[in-house]
């Protein structure tokens, strides 16, 4: 390939990614809405590391059940999993497929390398039980790679996610979730190890920032997913 051909390419792909920043913000959500709209359901095998200061918990297995529109299940092999109550449910579909909401444009900021375009999303209904959400995105695969959630009864929680053969599908191959411990209500009766080796129970005199490593081994995509999933 001669140079002047290589010197055209490079700057049609600039001028093709300053488009991209340039775009409106809610052009940007929509398209973001139309390439995670090509999955119906999966079926998620992976491995979920829980790291939180005072307790321990060991590497486990998981499967991650989702139907569209909103409906997301994570199954632990090891029959429990330390995230706060409704953090499961807060997935990226569920952020952006209601349209009932504000659109910011809050700038640009690098991410891990990346320029990504920052958008802020503020639902229109009292009833939600979302208040904000801060979505920073890669415009030139379309993809997500951080958000921040604030809930108006789980606390606020942040996921960020890193791409791979599964990124022309919008999904990620890791994502990292972090969340205070103070948001957290173990079910009655249940009680850790504590890293000092004593038994006790989680409350708000133990404030933590608690995170989940998730690693997605592979995904079944719209092979079909029983609502029965769900339940």
């Amino acid at each position: 390939m001669k140079l002047k051909h290589i010197i055209f390419i490079l700057i049609g792909l600039s001028f093709l990614s300053s488009r991209l920043q340039a775009q409106p913000a809610e052009q940007l959500i929509k398209q973001v809405r139309e390439r995670l709209d090509q999955v119906v359901d999966y079926e998620a095998e992976g491995t979920m590391k829980t790291n939180v200061s005072f307790l321990k918990i060991p590497v486990s297995k998981i499967t991650m059940y989702y139907k569209k529109p909103n409906k997301l299940r994570l199954k632990n092999a090891s029959g429990f999993s330390f995230l706060p109550k409704g953090a499961v449910n807060i997935n990226m579909n569920q952020l952006v497929q209601n349209e009932n909401y504000t659109i910011i444009d809050a700038g640009k900021e690098t991410l891990n390398g990346v320029a990504t375009r920052v958008v802020k999303l503020f639902p229109l209904s009292d009833e939600d039980e979302i208040v904000l959400s801060t979505l920073y995105i890669d415009p030139t695969n379309l993809v997500i790679l951080k958000s921040k959630t604030t809930t108006k009864e789980n606390g606020s929680f942040e996921l960020e996610m890193k791409y791979g053969k599964y990124i022309k599908m919008a999904l990620p191959d890791k994502i990292n979730f972090s969340f205070h411990t103070k948001d957290y209500k173990l079910p009655k009766g249940i009680t850790f190890d504590f890293d000092d080796g004593k038994n006790g129970k989680v409350t708000k005199k133990n404030p933590s920032k608690g995170t989940a490593e998730i690693s997605i081994s592979s995904y079944k995509l719209n092979k079909g997913v029983s609502d029965l999933m769900f339940k």
